[in-house]
């Protein structure tokens, strides 16, 4: 029994590693030639309640997943506007380091395999076509393409395209596993015309920048720039897919995160006005090049799963990452690429399928954003550990906690307790 996981970004990783774990062997899917997709740009987690959930997916058995992310952190522990205890990772080691350990697991990788197609038997995916013309051949599918572009959605939701970290013009547009399956999946613009939205961030080249900035943002792993009222964003924050980050903090300064580039927390600013700040006068995107218009524009197209991040439709199909929902963030996916990896190898092995108790942070989300997406309104948030009205809801339920005795006992009173690991499904 195999599994094909498309798509390489942080929930395509995770789940290729959980089969594996499993004792499934796994083939790995990437349309380009990295790994991690957003998350090469991306470089947060531990703020606010994703420490919670990244400790919970911990003790469910992703402790070693999570080992490799902790060594190339840049800063530990760090509070800016509106989140604490944050980690940052260096965005330029963590590639390498990952697809290292996905090497070493067992997962075969095969890096610039665009999906093309599929085949099938009845309500059964058989292979997946590449547009090298070959056929990966497997007996459970979890799709990971994401939600993002392509290139035709950048330009009618947001400002055109200059070559984002997903790099549609180079290697292909995103072509969706659920869609090619036959599934109808939830889109943006039909009928809910209010769910996309732009990624949450820039980065802009470190030696673009004043020196002593770049010393004070290294040193302290956050910096806060105030900018003058008539520069203030306010309109920006609406766009942003990331609305954990949607305070007036990040209108009225800017927000820049050590990530081994300097992140700059903003969908876009406009290159000629940042370059009148004080020590941003040769200020330099280095992703997207498009900064000073837009970014990439998400969750176009999402698969209808229950909680099991089974695919509705499709006897032998996962989903894991933003194909799940209105589910942000890197620790998100991770989550959810382990749940997807685990159950494609019960699958594999005709087991019961899991599903995350609710009394788990990492189980509660999914069960409460799948409910929540079934109401109009609920179609017009995102749902996060770390802020929104998820993260009210996990301190309101009392699951926020960054004590790690707690979160151990919580995830061992459910019995579950290194399931992740479990190789004899």
């Amino acid at each position: 029994m195999v599994v094909v996981v498309v798509g390489g970004g942080w929930a395509g990783c995770a789940a290729a590693y959980a089969a594996v774990s499993a004792g499934v062997p796994a083939i790995l899917t990437e349309k380009t030639d990295m790994l991690l997709g957003t998350g090469l740009v991306g470089g947060i987690m531990r703020n606010n309640g994703r420490f919670t959930a990244l400790e919970e997916a911990r003790v469910l058995g992703a402790n070693n997943f999570i080992d490799i992310i902790e060594k190339v952190a840049t800063h530990r522990r760090l509070d800016f506007p509106g989140h604490r205890h944050a980690m940052l990772y260096d965005v330029n080691r963590i590639e390498p380091a990952v697809k290292k350990l996905l090497l070493a697991s067992g997962v075969q990788l095969k890096l610039q395999q665009r999906m093309t197609g599929i085949t099938r038997n009845n309500d059964h995916i058989n292979g997946i076509k590449t547009a090298r013309g070959e056929v990966i051949r497997g007996d459970v599918f979890i799709d990971c393409t994401g939600t993002a572009g392509p290139v035709k959605n950048c330009s009618r939701f947001g400002s055109g395209c200059a070559m984002c970290i997903l790099r549609c013009p180079t290697f292909g547009p995103r072509v969706s596993l659920t869609a090619q399956a036959g599934v109808a999946e939830i889109r943006a613009g039909e009928g809910f015309p209010y769910f996309e939205a732009m990624s949450g961030s820039c980065k802009l080249e470190k030696k673009s920048l004043a020196p002593a900035l770049v010393r004070e943002l290294e040193n302290k792993g956050v910096l806060v720039v105030p900018l003058p009222r008539h520069l203030h964003k306010n309109n920006h924050l609406s766009l942003k897919v990331c609305q954990q980050y949607a305070l007036n903090e990040f209108a009225e300064n800017l927000v820049l995160l050590d990530t081994g580039h300097a992140k700059l927390m903003t969908p876009f600013f406009p290159l000629e006005v940042l370059r009148t700040i004080d020590g941003f006068q040769n200020a330099c995107y280095a992703d997207p090049y498009s900064g000073s218009r837009g970014n990439s524009i998400r969750f176009m197209a999402i698969a209808p799963c229950d909680s099991s991040l089974r695919v509705q439709g499709v006897a032998n199909l996962f989903c894991a990452g933003e194909k799940t929902g209105l589910l942000v963030g890197h620790t998100e996916a991770i989550v959810t690429g382990f749940l997807a990896g685990h159950n494609a190898a019960r699958l594999a092995g005709g087991k019961e399928l899991l599903v995350l108790p609710e009394e788990l942070a990492c189980g509660d989300i999914i069960a409460y954003m799948h409910r929540e997406m079934k109401k109009p309104e609920g179609m017009k948030i995102k749902y996060t550990f770390s802020g929104s009205v998820y993260f009210k809801r996990m301190q309101e339920l009392d699951l926020y906690t960054t004590d790690l005795t707690e979160i151990k006992k919580r995830v061992t009173s459910t019995g579950l307790a290194g399931i992740f690991l479990n190789s004899q499904l």
